[in-house]
């Protein structure tokens, strides 16, 4: 699994509550055509971490980057359904910073051949 991080706030105005409903929608509609594997939200407790991260945390799982690709081109197309619900969410949120990592050790990993 591939997990792609987004770090962000809301902007000032909008509901955290009406946010997360908003984000549920386009997660589940991604999930639903296969586009991702699964996804979740958490938000920052007790004020603890680095304020430059914001206040939400979303991981994002795809099987591969192949699958992430399909997802920022389906959202690249700026229409139909799609567009309506990642507008949704994504003019609710700022201060956006993202992150991809991998499961570890990569399960294609061998060991004992290397080189180095």
């Amino acid at each position: 699994m591939d997990i792609y991080h987004g770090f962000f706030s809301l902007k000032p105005g909008t509901g955290d509550l009406e946010f997360a409903g908003d984000l549920q929608r386009f997660m589940d509609y991604l999930v639903g055509e296969k586009k991702i594997a699964s996804w979740r939200l958490m938000r920052r407790k007790l004020g603890l971490g680095p304020a430059e991260l914001g206040e939400f945390h979303i991981m994002i799982e795809v099987e591969n980057l192949a699958q992430l690709d399909a997802a920022f081109a389906m959202a690249a197309g700026r229409s139909g359904d799609t567009e309506k619900l990642h507008f949704g969410v994504n003019s609710k949120i700022r201060d956006v910073k993202f992150a991809l990592y991998r499961d570890f050790p990569d399960p294609v990993r061998k060991t004992g051949e290397e080189l180095f």
